[in-house]
């Protein structure tokens, strides 16, 4: 079975792969080009173009970019159910007696592209309805051949493990949250039980940024790319009926990576407004800004960010005589690269080096990119209110989604990243469960 490719090598420099194997007509069955790329076509023929056939296997770009922002118009099992019916229908595979040399063509074309759905929107196949389409088709193509039995055992095997990993991932969040509500009612209820703060914890800025790095890495590893789609959706103005994910908003694991940046902030701010005297908050906020800088060299601008923000919340600010204590040199450069003026410029510049550098990195070190993610989230939310999602014409408007699908690729190739620093197992449960103030 072909291997899927590392996402960076997808899109190429210009947004969208040149090699979308076309005919040298401009418009091919409903599909619109202009210089060999796909601009816009009606979902049926966007739908068409997914599904092989003998000659044809579709771009992985362009299944990617299809998978990511068909659901803004259809729901993933409902796309799913016409893509095993095409496969059926066109290449008989219901049909008892249809050629075997046919279906041994088509059946390694059919399974790839089943594996890739599975591999890069495994969440999609939470649903019941989706499964049973899978393994229906799959069992289609399997049938005749040992060969493709074991492939097709292989593929939905690795798709039971990941669902498997989430639900405990999800589990544990939430006996994380329950642990920290606890602590928060004791700590109110008997002030004087803390005894500890996180530089008794732990008293290395270095190793505290690498456990953040751990934290960070295992959050965005459970994203799905599908999430930030599934963010935005609203009503499809050609369907009357409701919008696509009425259901619960399919974020979940977005929600938890934003809701880490939150209490990161508020940890730093607790962790500084604790002690008692000047001289022991300026010690905590020189240790914070050391953290901090050894985020930023890592490469985890996220982390970085929430301890800035941290800093900068009133209760923080308003320490006049704490900061007079403070060496800031080092604090006010950070504060510079994480600037928001001119739309985050000397943040993106950064990012753009730690992406570069991520290519053609030698050690999983080098390669860990971990963008400020609100304004990643920002950024595609932009992007998505200032295009439409549809041409006047009722066309699906492609080149749009070129252009989010290059950013969330992008995106995946980061959360792809092996954390190489030494799991800390009493610092992680400490950032993750002491209780923090609220503003109040």
């Amino acid at each position: 079975m072909p291997q899927t490719p590392p996402f960076s090598a997808m899109f190429d420099s210009s947004g969208y792969n040149r090699n979308l194997y076309q005919s040298a007509d401009d418009s091919c069955g409903g599909l619109y080009y202009h210089d060999n790329n796909l601009l816009s076509g009606s979902l049926e023929a966007l739908i068409q173009h997914l599904v092989p056939n003998v000659d044809y296997y579709p771009d992985r770009t362009y299944i990617f970019t299809f998978l990511l922002s068909s659901r803004l118009f259809m729901h993933p099992y409902e796309l799913m159910a016409k893509v095993c019916h095409l496969c059926v229908e066109h290449q008989r595979l219901s049909d008892p007696n249809s050629d075997k040399n046919q279906i041994r063509k088509i059946a390694p074309k059919i399974l790839q592209l089943l594996t890739e759905w599975t591999e890069t929107f495994p969440y999609d196949f939470r649903d019941e309805r989706m499964m049973r389409n899978l393994k229906d088709l799959a069992h289609r193509i399997a049938s005749g051949e040992e060969t493709y039995r074991k492939n097709v055992q292989q593929m939905i095997q690795c798709l039971i493990r990941k669902l498997a990993a989430l639900s405990q991932y999800e589990e544990v969040l939430a006996k994380i949250s329950s642990t920290s509500t606890d602590r928060l009612t004791v700590l109110k209820t008997k002030p004087q039980s803390i005894q500890r703060d996180i530089i008794t914890v732990c008293s290395d800025p270095y190793t505290l940024a690498q456990q953040l790095t751990h934290v960070e890495l295992e959050r965005l590893n459970y994203i799905g790319p599908e999430e930030f789609v599934q963010a935005f959706v609203q009503k499809d103005p050609l369907d009357n009926d409701k919008s696509c994910y009425s259901e619960r908003k399919k974020t979940r694991n977005l929600e938890a990576y934003v809701e880490w940046f939150n209490r990161l902030s508020y940890l730093v701010a607790t962790e500084i407004c604790m002690p008692v005297k000047k001289k022991h908050r300026a010690r905590m906020i020189e240790y914070f800004i050391d953290v901090a800088r050894e985020c930023f060299n890592i490469g985890n601008f996220n982390s970085l960010m929430a301890i800035i923000s941290g800093m900068n919340m009133s209760p923080v600010s308003r320490l006049k005589k704490t900061w007079a204590k403070v060496k800031t040199a080092k604090f006010d450069i950070l504060e510079h690269q994480m600037d928001p003026s001119s739309n985050f410029y000397n943040y993106r510049t950064a990012l753009r080096g730690a992406a570069q550098r991520s290519l053609t990195a030698h050690s999983s070190r080098e390669k860990i990119v971990i963008p400020f993610f609100s304004l990643l989230i920002k950024d595609i939310y932009f992007l998505n209110e200032g295009c439409a999602n549809r041409l006047p014409n009722g066309h699906v408007n492609f080149e749009k989604f070129w252009e989010l699908a290059k950013q969330v690729s992008e995106f995946m190739t980061w959360k792809q990243v092996e954390c190489p620093f030494e799991r800390d197992r009493k610092i992680l449960q400490y950032l993750l469960t002491v209780p923090v103030f609220s503003e109040d």
